[in-house]
């Protein structure tokens, strides 16, 4: 069966996906806005599984990652949560977190369960390539998941296609050096970087995150690449709205 990940790749459109931190702003949210997601619009969604040490994240969502572990949220939380997703939501799921909580649960066993549960794909940041394309990458397979990748305005070309010849899915694209977090607007810099990675012909199409926040971002980021991830403006939404308005969210980057 083809991952839902590669089926979504193929669809002629550019593709918006969202990530969340689950657990957060309460403890039950998570199937509530992953369905309200779906119904919104939304072509993928990211679950965050929350961790105490969270390097790549900007302020935002480091502060919902601790909120969430306060109400209470585990790895096995998660998979509880969301263990009947599939009767209602079908479009991809991705988890995404660190190694470390993988590894807890057992590596073999997460991607067990993911597949069981439905999950499509994982981004771990901070599992490196070599490592995952030495150890992991078997187990992974065997499961049918697709682990993603981040690149940077700063991984040489070399270390690009090393990824792109290891990746099965969409390579992550962050948009630049700095942690995540909303910004208003591409410079020069991010732009040229987005045609450079474009004129590269690699195999994966790329998925552009950190600083899309509305629908000038997500515009500019799908100009050369397939879609857009967004984060921390998602995460201020529902801190600021709660869970309600989801929808007027969604239609304001897409509008």
């Amino acid at each position: 069966m083809t991952n839902r990940i590669n089926q979504k790749l193929q669809e002629n459109k550019k593709l918006l996906s969202i990530y969340f931190t689950a657990g957060y702003p309460s403890l039950d949210d998570t199937a509530d806005i992953i369905q309200d997601l779906e119904k919104s619009g939304v072509d993928m969604i990211e679950i965050g599984l929350p961790f105490s040490d969270p390097l790549a994240d900007g302020p935002t969502i480091q502060a919902s990652s601790t909120s969430a572990l306060k109400n209470g949220m585990t790895t096995e939380k998660l998979f509880e949560q969301i263990s009947n997703i599939r009767s209602s939501v079908s479009i991809p799921l991705i988890i995404m977190g660190y190694f470390n909580p993988v590894l807890q649960y057992g590596v073999e066993a997460f991607c067990k369960k993911c597949q069981d549960i439905g999950i499509d794909g994982l981004i771990l940041p901070d599992l490196p390539v070599d490592v995952y394309d030495a150890y992991y990458k078997s187990t992974f397979e065997k499961y049918g998941l697709i682990n993603v990748f981040l690149i940077t305005p700063q991984t040489s070309d070399e270390r690009i296609r090393y990824i792109d010849s290891i990746s099965t899915g969409f390579i992550y694209m962050v948009s630049s050096a700095s942690t995540t977090g909303a910004k208003s607007g591409f410079g020069d810099e991010q732009t040229s970087y987005f045609k450079r990675i474009a004129d590269m012909n690699l195999k994966n199409p790329q998925i552009v995150g950190f600083g899309i926040s509305n629908n000038d971002t997500f515009t500019q980021a799908t100009t050369h690449a397939k879609g857009a991830i967004i984060g921390s403006a998602f995460i201020k939404h529902v801190t600021n709205d709660g869970i309600k308005n989801i929808d007027g969210f969604v239609k304001k980057i897409l509008n």
